[in-house]
């Protein structure tokens, strides 16, 4: 594996690029562990009421759409994003994931997953009562992802 760094000034965030022929154990592990850096030293700007909020991402459940609004979701707190769903995709660290059309959870918060073969499936998160529906479309997607990330020695 060829390791290369770029130094572009000017960039607004720190960018890492992983090029690869296929998708192996290695190349997960690897995305994994970056992720798990950058996630915990990254804050997002929420609001609650009058007042602004800047939570660390890997505090985040989960995001939703209600209404015209998208909540984020911590294990006790309910906040207001003022991003969209497509952006907060582009934006956020490789641990989160879309799970239904309206949402998007943090694979490293997910508990449970209750499956329903007829509807949605309830995740339940860590230390935490709230709930999310997974579509079945997404449903697969997110069990696959979740095998990828099973505990690695080191």
């Amino acid at each position: 594996m060829k390791v290369k760094i770029e130094i572009e000034e000017g960039l607004p965030e720190d960018e890492v690029i992983i090029r690869c022929a296929r998708l192996n154990d290695d190349i997960i592990s690897l995305q994994n562990h970056i992720s798990r850096l950058s996630s915990g030293k990254r804050h997002l700007a929420l609001r609650s009421g009058e007042t602004d909020y800047y939570i660390p991402i890997g505090e985040i459940c989960f995001f939703e759409t209600e209404g015209r609004e998208i909540r984020a979701h911590t294990a006790d707190k309910l906040f207001i994003c003022s991003y969209k769903l497509y952006e907060l995709e582009e934006l956020l660290p490789g641990n989160f994931m879309r799970i239904s059309k309206s949402s998007i959870a943090n694979l490293d918060r997910i508990y449970s997953i209750t499956r329903n073969l007829t509807a949605s499936s309830i995740v339940e998160f860590a230390g935490s009562p709230k709930r999310a529906m997974v579509s079945r479309i997404y449903y697969k997607a997110l069990i696959e992802r979740l095998r990828e990330r099973k505990l690695e020695p080191g």
